[in-house]
């Protein structure tokens, strides 16, 4: 199941969660000085995948960072196991839980079922990343329906760099209409 898709250039919907240090913020809005945010949804706790992907991420938030880009990253997992997962991916980034079948449609995320409890016990989003601007519109966007197919976060961040070039002047891409 999707939702409506979730165009580029359009303004990141208000969606606020909790985080695992107890704080609600409003993904989409970037915090620590940071005039962008990447927002990362994955899977959850349940997901090998995600967590490798988490990790490497870790590894290359600095590459973010110095862009200006801060990241938070989102799983509709409960907040147990965010906690439990957080605490086998080690993450310095903000993470927050609790996504909601209503607000992952609100993102245009692909929301599957889980194939047995042994898998997991709820509804849960497919890997989604969004980086929003300075403008709180939607910059780049990529949606998967599956775990396998996510951006190469250093492909990713060359690309990112390439667009926070004041030099450079890249607009918003993907919004052609007829």
């Amino acid at each position: 199941m999707i939702s409506e898709k979730f165009k580029a250039g359009d303004l990141f919907p208000k969606i606020k969660l909790n985080t695992l240090t107890g704080i609600e913020v409003e993904i989409g809005k970037p915090t620590q000085g940071k005039d962008w945010q990447m927002v990362v949804v994955y899977r959850g706790k349940h997901c090998p995948m995600c967590t490798n992907y988490m990790k490497q991420l870790e590894q290359l938030k600095d590459k973010f960072y110095h862009l200006g880009i801060d990241i938070i990253a989102v799983s509709a997992d409960d907040e147990s196991k965010a906690l439990a997962h957080n605490q086998e991916m080690i993450l310095s980034f903000p993470v927050a839980y609790g996504l909601s079948i209503e607000q992952m449609k609100q993102l245009g995320l692909y929301i599957s079922n889980p194939r047995s409890p042994k898998e997991t016990d709820i509804p849960f989003a497919e890997p989604g990343i969004y980086v929003i601007n300075e403008q709180g519109q939607v910059q780049v966007t990529d949606i998967s329906n599956a775990p396998f197919a996510r951006p190469d976060l250093e492909t990713l961040a060359g690309g990112l760099t390439f667009i926070r070039n004041p030099e450079n002047n890249y607009p918003i891409r993907g919004k052609f209409e007829q």
